[in-house]
């Protein structure tokens, strides 16, 4: 330490060397050129953003959905965002959270894809060769999972909770979560936002474990997925009545958008009390 009365208290310059002042402001003697002269800062929380994701596992693979709102704050603001991104044959991802930050993600996964496909060797035809190339839901989700790891310890998280759908390697259905901490885990059942308050349990009701997902018939998945979108719509005030589902099995991605709610009915609202004024 400089024991000069002028600079006590101090590392010493010949030891330590010169202090750097790079991260400072122009007006504090730096070299950072932020407008109001403060240093550089990263998003605090979203701006536009988007509600759940759910999915759900069946015997062959996973059916997926997402509703097509982006909310700004609490103004439905945009109602064509589709928030299931294919990625290639046996894998899907569900984006839910911030929007831009989720527009990032999709073209890290796009210049991934051209990588994946450039980077592999023809396979001269072979389906099946070129199946086995073909990278897995499982691999994938744990890129993005090391992606949201490394932004959230550079402490500038992407603001998103995203769901992986799909097949492994083995063409075993696979479904697993990851968020903006680097958190991820499996279940049969997942879902984001409202609907893991709100969807989870009817989900669970149908597939309480691994074992009863193995004898879901895929039919019975989708039914399953549009009642909790549903509910999701009657509850999230964040939700829409238009969404996109995916079905991924050994055949591929199904994807339908633009999906409307069938079989709407507000008669559940009559016997609801304790909001607003009632006279009963």
């Amino acid at each position: 330490m400089n024991h000069m009365p002028q600079a006590w208290g101090r590392p010493r310059d010949d030891i330590y060397g010169g202090y750097n002042p790079s991260y400072l402001p122009y007006n504090k003697g730096g070299y950072q050129s932020h407008a109001n002269g403060q240093p550089t800062t990263h998003t605090q929380s979203p701006i536009v953003t988007g509600t759940s994701v759910i999915a759900i596992k069946f015997k062959s693979g996973v059916v997926i959905a997402a509703d097509n709102l982006a909310s700004y704050g609490s103004l439905a603001r945009f109602t064509d965002v589709k928030r299931l991104k294919p990625f290639n044959k046996k894998a899907i991802v569900g984006f839910g959270g911030d929007v831009s930050d989720m527009q990032y993600l999709d073209r890290l996964l796009s210049s991934l894809d051209v990588q994946e496909n450039y980077g592999s060797s023809g396979n001269g035809g072979d389906e099946e060769a070129e199946s086995r190339a073909m990278m897995s839901a499982k691999n994938l989700h744990t890129y993005l999972s090391k992606v949201m790891y490394k932004r959230r310890t550079d402490f500038n998280p992407l603001w998103n909770a995203l769901l992986v759908a799909g097949l492994d390697e083995k063409s075993v259905p696979f479904l697993a979560f990851a968020d903006l901490l680097g958190t991820t885990y499996s279940s049969p059942t997942l879902a984001t936002g409202f609907g893991a308050h709100l969807a989870q349990p009817i989900m669970r009701r149908a597939v309480p474990d691994e074992e009863a997902s193995q004898k879901l018939e895929r039919e019975e998945a989708v039914k399953v997925v549009k009642e909790c979108m549903k509910v999701l719509f009657y509850r999230d005030a964040r939700s829409m009545n238009v969404y996109s589902m995916a079905v991924i099995d050994e055949n591929g991605v199904d994807l339908k958008q633009d999906i409307k709610l069938e079989e709407q009915s507000w008669s559940f609202a009559e016997s609801i009390r304790g909001y607003g004024t009632q006279t009963v």
